[in-house]
């Protein structure tokens, strides 16, 4: 396992245990996970399908068709969506679950209404999104050149042939822009866990209620 999948393993446990913490598995808890993956690219992938103890009870909404997904958890709803409006009705759920989505979702208008639509459906939730400011950029593990501005950034990127990293495919964000978003979506009750790495802030979890 490379060193990058390590880390990532790592973290992803650590932001686990958050999430068991704040929210204790219970057989009756309806659980929305927004933003699972179809073919799997790293064993950290689809994390509370592989760890939650009752998966019967958990709806996993995403881009893609679910067709490897459906046979890794069949005791998982599974859901494909056009990436806008949830369709699922006002507290349809329990919680809400989305790991290292809103960073992908668009520009700062869609990740507003990304934010809206979980508050809209769910009763609480845990998003968690990578810090636009850690020194290595975790999704091409690019060093400090993210911090370029983007069409810099993007030219260095197709250079190097991660061109599937430019254009939409991600727009991160810093603890500023997340406290943003929050409040221009009107959520009140919130927190946010800063997950370090060598003293730098790696990603961030936000807790709120709806």
């Amino acid at each position: 396992m490379s060193i990058a999948n390590k880390v990532s393993g790592f973290n992803r446990q650590r932001k686990w245990d958050f999430f068991l913490q704040e929210f204790p598995p219970y057989s009756n808890t309806k659980i929305l996970d927004v933003g699972y993956a179809d073919p799997e690219y790293s064993p950290n992938d689809n994390f509370i399908e592989k760890y939650y103890p009752f998966p019967e009870r958990l709806t996993a909404l995403g881009l893609d068709e679910p067709n490897a997904f459906t046979k890794r958890y069949p005791k998982v709803r599974a859901i494909q969506y056009a990436g806008d409006v949830f369709p699922f009705s006002d507290k349809q759920f329990d919680i809400c679950w989305s790991n290292a989505v809103l960073e992908h979702v668009g520009d700062s208008v869609k990740q507003l209404g990304f934010i809206k639509e979980v508050k809209r459906v769910s009763h609480r939730a845990f998003i968690t999104t990578p810090n636009r400011y850690f020194p290595i950029e975790p999704h091409t593990r690019t060093p400090l050149l993210h911090h370029l501005p983007k069409k810099y950034f993007e030219a260095y990127l197709t250079l190097v042939g991660k061109k599937w990293a430019t254009g939409e495919y991600m727009h991160l964000l810093g603890i500023k822009e997340i406290c943003a978003l929050l409040r221009a979506a009107d959520i009140q009750k919130y927190k946010i866990i800063r997950n370090k790495l060598f003293g730098f802030t790696l990603d961030f979890v936000m807790i709120f209620e709806a």
